[in-house]
């Protein structure tokens, strides 16, 4: 955990609502600032800055990662189109440096993104 990371405080249940899951892994919950009318964001409970920085060791948790965001849209409803982002760096839009998966749903997504 790092003590400044604002994910590893929620992971941590140290601040913000209840997540809408967690276990030993990962955490999920609702963005503060959603950009579709659906938009969870999932964290691995580990520190981890981004996914230029992840490692071989962290392949099983990734994947854990991912199968829990397909969960989390079957849960929510949105299992029939949804997008998933995970954003690498200021230059792609990563604000929060501790690597989260952005579930995007409720609403018709464009290609390309950006």
């Amino acid at each position: 955990m790092s003590q400044d990371c604002i994910f590893c405080k929620i992971a941590a249940g140290e601040m913000g609502d209840p997540p809408l899951y967690q276990d030993e892994q990962v955490t999920a919950f609702r963005d503060v600032n959603p950009q579709a009318p659906t938009h969870i964001l999932i964290i691995p409970n580990k520190h981890i800055v981004s996914m230029d920085k992840a490692k071989a060791e962290d392949q099983t948790l990734l994947g854990r990662l991912l199968l829990t965001a397909a969960e989390i849209a079957r849960q929510e409803g949105v299992s029939e189109g949804y997008r998933l982002v995970i954003n690498t760096g200021s230059k792609a839009g990563q604000s929060v440096f501790h690597i989260h998966a952005h579930l995007l749903a409720g609403r018709s997504m464009k290609w390309p993104p950006g």
